[in-house]
């Protein structure tokens, strides 16, 4: 029965595969930052309402968050559908395909939720680059009632484990006083010498840094003109540890290397959390290796990987939801060698024949996952529990 369940779901996958690539076209080619993706989080809901989901738009007081839902069975699946770009790069990490998928899996297990006797929601998880949008709509219970949650990414080739990093999304602002550089030096206080400190403080840090840490950022704002002593400026730093514990040891060090840059120059400094923190990925390996058997079913090699492999240790707001569900979050390859993800070139590879079948692999292994879980007693039961 379980043969006859995932065919079906496969067959319907194909037959909607040429809207299924078209939403995936759209949304790369009108690219939306994180909290402004209102045509994305539309073109979703839209289509998952055409296809008999109940859509509530706006959950968790998030404008493009969304909640689409088939089913009354007893246990609940949630697939998370991300579909925000990057700042001046588009979808260089192909959050389209991921939303394609989502809604690829949706079409899959629609007209089988009854017979498996489940509930299967989509998720639009908005502002996963920076934003923490699932962090949010966790904290505000839009992931209650459900028994599992999953996702792919896309990426230079298969990767089934995720392990990002925890991280930290820092705003550092410096307050100075401007002067003229040539005539009053003497009346100016530097607020971009503020930031130079600051990153040699970062810089001589990293020596005493486990190899499981990362501190990386840009000044976003170093001043006005190079004859007025900057008065302000603005910078954006991440900090990445293992895991959230070793974040904490990790992010009061950074932090002081910040305040060394306001001592040192006579500036005040302001040092606010742009989201919430990031956790670590828990996988839940026997869903894992359900997603795996049923992507290597479809061609998908899962290889040892070597350094083009690495994606699996970006950081996600997903690690947050896994360690509330069950989760899992592998990557797809879609050939983009020697591109990666957050490179212009790598998104031009997401709008391209090997992204497009990544869209289909995706959609059709997590709705065969999906009924593997719904299937298999022992997993039921435990997901259940």
């Amino acid at each position: 029965m379980t043969r006859q369940f995932k065919d079906q779901a496969r067959q319907a996958v194909l037959d909607d595969e040429e809207n299924l690539l078209a939403l995936s076209h759209r949304i790369h080619a009108n690219p939306e930052l994180a909290w402004h993706e209102f045509n994305a989080s539309t073109w979703l809901a839209d289509e998952l309402e055409h296809i008999g989901f109940s859509v509530t738009r706006g959950v968790g007081d998030l404008p493009t968050a969304f909640l689409a839902t088939i089913g009354s069975g007893d246990l609940h699946l949630g697939i998370c559908a991300e579909y925000d770009a990057l700042p001046g790069m588009g979808h260089a990490c192909g959050h389209n395909i991921i939303a394609a998928a989502a809604l690829g899996a949706g079409v899959g297990l629609a007209r089988l939720v009854d017979a498996l006797h489940i509930t299967v929601s989509v998720l639009g998880t908005p502002a996963e680059e920076g934003g923490g949008g699932k962090i949010h709509l966790l904290e505000r219970g839009v992931f209650d009632g459900i028994d599992a949650a999953m996702m792919i990414h896309p990426g230079p080739m298969d990767v089934a484990l995720a392990e990002p990093f925890a991280v930290s999304h820092l705003h550092v602002h410096y307050d100075g006083k401007a002067a003229h550089a040539a005539a009053y030096p003497d009346e100016g206080v530097n607020a971009a010498d503020a930031f130079t400190v600051a990153q040699v403080a970062i810089g001589l840090l990293r020596q005493q840094l486990p190899g499981s840490v990362r501190v990386h950022g840009v000044v976003t704002e170093g001043g006005d003109a190079p004859n007025i002593i900057p008065e302000s400026t603005d910078g954006r730093w991440y900090v990445r540890a293992s895991t959230l514990s070793e974040l904490d040891v990790i992010e009061p060090k950074v932090r002081n290397c910040f305040a060394a840059g306001a001592l040192a120059t006579g500036c005040s400094i302001q040092i606010k959390s742009e989201s919430p923190r990031y956790s670590e990925f828990r996988n839940d390996h026997e869903i894992l290796a359900c997603f795996v058997e049923n992507a290597r079913e479809l061609g998908r090699p899962f290889d040892e990987v070597g350094s083009a492999g690495r994606m699996n240790r970006a950081s996600t707001d997903m690690g947050n939801v896994s360690l509330a569900i069950p989760s899992i979050h592998p990557y797809l390859g879609i050939d983009s060698l020697p591109a990666s993800n957050h490179q212009r070139a790598f998104a031009e590879c997401c709008a391209t024949p090997p992204a497009d079948k990544a869209v289909l692999d995706g959609a059709i292994a997590m709705a065969w996952t999906a009924i593997d879980l719904a299937t298999n007693r022992s997993l039921r039961n435990r997901l259940n529990s």
